[in-house]
């Protein structure tokens, strides 16, 4: 039997043409009968229906992965589990590889195309590291998510407060009851 597995960790994966829907196509066309999906990062190791996937494969069976980093984000787990899976006699099918097999040689492309994902994965994460440093330089420079509403629209649904209440502010300005709560504490300490 035929098994796919599909993964996605961050949003930029999910628009680049490595979504679930796109993963999960590639995987139908290749004839995977029942397919398996989780949303978490790479990172984490409690992938909750990877392990389910893994419990369902029998000897004889073809795990199908459209690439390999989608299976794992390091070396040794990536080898670890298609060890696991050799030695239970499934066949490992990564869409843009091939069909993995246990030799000599499947191994060592093995190991080496879990190196350069690992290292690939690496620069990123430098990258980001390094564009995150360059940013904090910048004067009007905020850590995590960027305000949804102006200072002007905030200073505005305050000013609102004064006559009309929480709700029929919220519903003038779109701006949620907490947000306006937070805002106003923050006027306060001022």
């Amino acid at each position: 039997m035929k098994f796919g597995y599909s993964r996605v960790s961050t949003k930029s994966q999910q628009l680049n043409g490595n979504s679930i829907e796109a993963q999960e196509q590639q995987l139908k066309a290749e004839g995977c009968e029942v397919i398996y999906t989780d949303a978490y990062t790479g990172i984490k190791c409690d992938r909750p229906e990877f392990q389910k996937l893994l419990s369902k494969l029998q000897a004889g069976d073809t795990l199908v992965v459209t690439r390999l980093d989608r299976l794992a984000r390091n070396t040794r787990e990536g080898i670890d589990v298609i060890e696991l899976l050799f030695k239970e006699s499934v066949r490992v099918h990564v869409l843009n590889v091939g069909l993995l097999e246990d030799t000599t040689m499947g191994r060592f492309f093995l190991q080496t195309l879990l190196a350069v994902s690992e290292m690939e994965r690496s620069l990123i994460l430098e990258r980001t590291s390094e564009g995150k440093e360059i940013a904090k330089r910048h004067p009007d420079f905020r850590e995590g998510r960027p305000n949804k509403y102006s200072k002007k629209q905030i200073a505005h649904a305050l000013n609102l407060l004064e006559t009309y209440s929480y709700s029929q502010v919220e519903d003038m300005t779109g701006i949620s009851r907490s947000t306006l709560v937070r805002a106003k504490r923050k006027a306060i300490s001022k």
